[in-house]
């Protein structure tokens, strides 16, 4: 062969090897970063291609699909009750995109996940059109419908209940809400609708009781009070407190006030929930100093993000506090901010005597053939107090539902305990105060809910807002749906 062949040869090999290369590097490099590029229509029409699975309540879909004829994305997702049910489920939109357990799980929902593989494998062999699989949830349809009609009208609030023997959340309401099926598609129409929710300055896409934290109030007061118990600050609820009125916080001229006129001199654990004494829990907290009240807090979930599996921002109790300040975050005040997740896993966890169990909402992914891919299994988180003392804790709760601040709480025939809050809200308190309700059930059979509700209305009468008189309502409701899911 003479030599301009033998170059051309060459060439043409290393052309060859080139392309080889770049085949392979195609294939089995590249390949996943190909197919999840968002620049790629292919992995659009493909998500679309087929009927996503569906989320399952009480056994039942809450979400379905529907043909989108003359487009190449051929079905888009539907829901039932959509502004009850968006802060679960989240939004699957053709143009968007997908949030909450609409992408956390989108995997079983559009049947690509690795755990589906042997399935999608027997159905390509049987010739069965590819389906999702479902994702089976742990809430409670009534509780949810009794949260969100609770919470209409209300302004802006939000509810979370659980299950205080499982973790598993009952409950998860936010409002104002939105439907997301107001863009599941894939219109310019849809898209501006979007935007315009995710501009509204009430922010009805963000899932409050997971994403929103609030300065909890007096509903904090139950932490403060484990944390007296556990260190053994005060052992007997019913004996009196060293708390004096007027208390001037250390180090200060600033005397704590107090709500009204209330009967807080050296007032037992017992009365000073009842009444709601920021003198007695105050000093509580200053005595037990910033080290023990934080190390309770912890305990409780504070300072932590939770995922249920949607993420849930961390509640705050500071770190670096003087002891003015380590008082007023005792009485759920200064930097102290918590959502309502983290405020019914404070219940929850004193209803369960003393045992926080990891709280969740999907209870098993399924395959479209049902199938179970994954199951959870209940967990305990931590123990923020004794057996003993959790009961202690109990029983003033339940004093506070009985004769104190939350009777309106009450059911006939079922033990309650709760805790009210009025939190402040604004530059020096100028706006309406946020209205909270911590509380559980129980009934023979143990503690079925634990619930915690706050309640931004800024429609009402500044005097007319409390936890007691906004917040318990809504919580009774939610507790009284579970209990009679129970029957």
């Amino acid at each position: 062969m003479n030599k301009p062949l033998r170059r051309i040869a060459v060439f043409c090999g290393l052309l060859v090897l080139a392309l080889l290369i770049r085949d392979n590097w195609l294939q089995y490099v590249a390949a996943s970063d190909l197919e999840s590029d968002k620049a790629n229509p292919r992995v659009t029409i493909e998500r679309y291609s087929q009927p996503r699975g569906d989320i399952i309540v009480d056994g039942k879909p809450i979400t379905g699909s529907k043909a989108t004829p003359g487009s190449d994305l051929k079905y888009k997702r539907t829901w039932k009750d959509g502004p009850m049910w968006a802060p679960v489920t989240g939004y699957s939109s053709q143009r968007i995109g997908a949030n909450q357990l609409e992408y956390i799980d989108d995997g079983i929902l559009t049947g690509n996940d690795d755990r589906l593989f042997f399935r999608r494998t027997l159905d390509m062999l049987t010739g069965e059109k590819k389906e999702g699989g479902n994702v089976v949830t742990t809430l409670n349809g009534a509780a949810q419908k009794a949260a969100y009609e609770g919470l209409k009208g209300r302004g802006k609030g939000a509810v979370a209940a659980i299950d205080p023997s499982t973790g598993a959340i009952l409950a998860l309401a936010s409002t104002p809400s939105y439907d997301p099926g107001d863009f599941a598609g894939n219109t310019n129409e849809e898209a501006e609708k979007f935007i315009e929710l995710d501009k509204d300055k009430d922010k009805p896409l963000v899932n409050r009781a997971l994403r929103e934290t609030y300065p909890p109030g007096s509903t904090f007061k139950v932490v403060t009070a484990a944390a007296a118990l556990e260190h053994g600050l005060y052992d007997d609820i019913d004996g009196k407190t060293r708390s004096p009125l007027p208390w001037v916080m250390p180090n200060t001229t600033t005397p704590l006030k107090n709500e009204g006129d209330l009967p807080c001199k050296n007032a037992s654990l017992r009365e000073a929930l009842r009444v709601s004494c920021n003198t007695v829990f105050g000093k509580i907290g200053s005595d037990l100093g910033k080290d023990k009240m934080l190390e309770t807090a912890k305990k409780f979930g504070f300072n932590s993000e939770q995922f249920v599996p949607v993420r849930s921002n961390a509640s705050n109790f500071p770190e670096d506090m003087d002891k003015p300040q380590t008082a007023l975050s005792s009485i759920g005040q200064f930097e102290t901010a918590a959502t309502p997740l983290q405020m019914a896993m404070v219940a929850s966890a004193i209803a369960n005597d003393g045992t926080l169990m990891e709280p969740y909402m999907v209870s098993e992914l399924q395959a479209r053939n049902l199938d179970v891919v994954e199951k959870h299994s209940p967990k305990e988180m931590s123990e923020p107090l004794s057996k003993e003392n959790a009961q202690k804790l109990q029983e003033m709760m339940e004093t506070v539902v009985k004769t104190g601040t939350g009777t309106r709480a009450q059911i006939p025939g079922v033990t309650v305990g709760g805790k009210t809050g009025t939190a402040q809200h604004g530059v020096a308190n100028s706006k309406n105060p946020y209205a909270w309700f911590i509380s559980y059930a129980k009934t023979d059979s143990g503690s079925p809910v634990a619930v915690a509700v706050v309640v931004e209305d800024s429609a009402a009468d500044r005097g007319d807002i409390s936890g007691g008189g906004l917040a318990a309502p809504i919580a009774k409701d939610v507790m009284k749906a579970v209990i009679a899911s129970k029957k």
